[in-house]
């Protein structure tokens, strides 16, 4: 009898393995194939990104609004770079595309993408080719050219680092204090923001509010993301500013998720 049981007992244990391993494998290929459809978009752009990060901020320079548009190319590498992405060759790939976002030394730098519904692209890539990978998508209501006052742009939280993992090390204002800011290009045109604000909050907060303007609530989510921030930045945006939000999951639950915000500095 207790032989009966011990083999019963191995035999699950063999299928548990078995499945598990099998899990362990297809997610490898899963990350593998997502891997080489990004790398693929990096190609297709023909983005050749700077080694040498963007000159630091002075402590007198300006932190919020627009800046003049000479500040750029010649003095920003990356502005340089992201200037030069070649926006209708990944559209020929995909007309969803809208963008390029990147944070200068991180592994962060993806095209965006766009379309009338948000769950579309949670598992399918840039190409539109399934995957748990997923793509880096604009909320479908905002304005393709994140010229609203609050812009809200997702991601998945990869337990690799990619697409938004690397957001969750917006907790130490030590990383804040090496990746300070966000450039997104939209194609002629080089958006720099500056974070001012990493937390984590619940799906029903302000931030995922999508009349924040039409209700005039945008003194609101800015002081929100100053006060529940977990790094102080120093920056402070205002209501005339544009606000831009990356969201990803926390990996512990449904109910809330990761931000970090920023506010734009330039657009050049």
């Amino acid at each position: 009898m207790r032989k009966n049981v011990r083999r019963v007992l191995a035999a699950v244990l063999l299928a548990v393995l078995a499945v598990s391993g099998g899990y362990i494998a297809w997610k490898s290929l899963d990350y593998q194939k997502g891997g080489e459809d990004y790398a693929e978009a990096v190609e297709v752009a023909g983005l050749e990104l700077p080694e040498e990060l963007p000159p630091a901020r002075t402590q007198d320079a300006p932190q919020t609004g627009e800046e003049d548009g000479d500040l750029a190319a010649e003095r920003d590498p990356w502005a340089a770079a992201l200037a030069q992405v070649d926006l209708e060759a990944l559209r020929q790939v995909n007309g969803d595309v809208v963008g390029w976002i990147a944070i200068p030394g991180t592994v962060l730098s993806y095209p965006v993408v766009q379309t009338g519904d948000n769950s579309y692209y949670l598992n399918r890539t840039w190409k539109r080719e399934s995957s748990s990978v997923g793509a880096i998508f604009l909320e479908h209501t905002a304005a393709a050219d994140l010229s609203g006052f609050h812009t809200l742009i997702y991601g998945h939280r990869m337990r690799n680092g990619t697409m938004f993992g690397s957001l969750r090390d917006y907790r130490s204002a030590d990383y804040w204090r090496e990746h300070p800011s966000v450039y997104v290009t939209m194609g002629g045109q080089v958006l720099i923001y500056d974070i001012f604000a990493a937390y984590e909050v619940g799906i029903r907060e302000i931030v995922y509010r999508l009349d924040i303007e039409e209700t005039g609530r945008q003194e609101e989510l800015i002081r929100y993301g100053l006060d529940h921030s977990a790094i102080d930045t120093g920056v402070v945006p205002t209501a005339e500013d544009r606000i831009l939000t990356l969201s990803t999951c926390t990996g512990s639950g449904h109910a809330t998720r990761w931000v970090v915000q920023a506010v734009l500095r330039a657009a050049e």
